[in-house]
Formats: structure tokens, C-alpha cells, sequence
């Protein structure tokens, strides 16, 4: 697929104020501070897309891309940021569940893992609370050039034997170098096939 065009369209409280002509959604989330902005300003070619910050937990809203004029990219607010309030994380939870559970639009979640640290709890709850609700996902490795290869690949295989206990069938997993591209075609390529079987 190649991006003709990226523009910010709406940033929204809830799911009920989200865009409401029907194309298809393509969300993307993962801890704070694991390289959201980065990936999805490498994947549209846009820099500055989405704005960037060395302070976890900037982006509080769910905020939508119109890609092509025809999907969305969606930026949604980083998990398990501790130095928000307890208000805050539970106003999140709120917006957020009631996204994944209630947004029609929604195709498709791509869950960022940071390829540079083991598995972490916070990250297996929250694919499993995808997967015991039906909401299909995808898992984007990030950062994987920023150590050695024999760590990020050890990180992967011990995400991958982790998911496997909870798992029958593993969702699809992607390589990611927001510094080197990549894995930007394998993505949108990804997006590409599920858009075609809507039609």
C-alpha cells in the first residue's frame, strides 16, 4: 500500500464523538513510552504526524488519521503511565474499554510491545482482555534496532511462550524499526488485505 495521503481529522473524549461515516478504524496502542507516535509517523511517511514527546502519557485522547480517504489510523492514550492519577487511570479504563467493546468501526487493534525488555504483565493482560472479548489484534514489536538482535529475538520467543499458555493460535506478530522503516510495508500491507475483505 502507499500513502498518498495523512491528515489529522478529529480527537475525540469518547467513542460515541469518534468519526461517524463508517470506514474502517485501525488502532494503534502499547505502553507508555513505547514508540506509538514514532511508529505511526514512520508508517504514514508524515513526520510530525503525530506528535512525539519524551513525557509518557501525552496523548489522552483518542485521536483519528484519515489515511487515503479511506481508513483511519488510531492514536489512543498509552497504558500504564504510574504517575497519572488514580482519576485519571480509571476515567482511561472507561474510555478505553468502551472503545474496544462498543466502537462498530473498529478492524483492527495493533498492540505495541517494546522488543527491548522481557514480557511484562501489563502488556499479557491487556492482549488477553482483547482476545476473551473478540476484538481481533495484531502484536508490533517496536525498537528492535535499538539492541542486539540475539536480545530482541530472546524477548520475542519468551512474549510468544508466554501468549502460548493463554493461546491456541498466536495473533499476527510484526518486526518494527521506527528508525529504519522496518517492517512499514509488512504493516500496511497487513492493512491492505483486511480493508479488501470489507469490500
Amino acid at each position: 500500500m502507499k500513502i498518498s495521503s495523512a491528515v489529522f481529522s478529529i480527537s475525540s473524549p469518547n467513542y460515541k464523538k469518534c468519526p461517524s461515516d463508517g470506514r474502517p478504524e485501525y488502532a494503534f496502542i502499547g505502553r507508555s513510552n513505547v514508540g506509538k507516535s514514532s511508529l505511526i509517523n514512520m508508517l504514514t511517511g508524515v513526520k510530525g504526524l503525530a506528535k512525539t514527546s519524551g513525557r509518557p502519557g501525552k496523548t489522552q485522547l483518542i485521536n483519528h488519521f484519515l489515511i487515503n480517504d479511506e481508513w483511519y489510523l488510531v492514536d489512543l492514550p498509552g497504558y500504564g503511565y504510574a504517575r497519572t492519577s488514580k482519576s485519571s487511570r480509571e476515567k482511561w479504563s472507561t474510555m478505553m474499554r468502551d472503545y474496544f467493546l462498543h466502537r462498530e468501526a473498529l478492524t483492527n487493534v495493533y498492540v505495541l510491545i517494546d522488543s527491548r525488555i522481557p514480557p511484562q504483565r501489563i502488556d499479557l493482560e491487556f492482549i488477553t482482555f482483547l482476545g476473551s472479548n473478540g476484538v481481533p489484534l495484531s502484536i508490533v514489536f517496536t525498537k528492535t534496532d535499538k539492541e542486539s538482535q540475539r536480545e530482541v529475538m530472546a524477548n520475542i520467543k519468551a512474549m510468544k511462550k508466554a501468549l502460548s499458555e493463554m493461546w491456541e493460535e498466536l495473533p499476527p506478530m510484526f518486526l518494527t524499526s521506527s528508525l529504519t522503516g522496518m517492517g512499514r510495508e509488512a504493516l500496511l500491507d497487513n492493512i491492505e488485505r483486511i480493508n479488501e475483505t470489507l469490500k
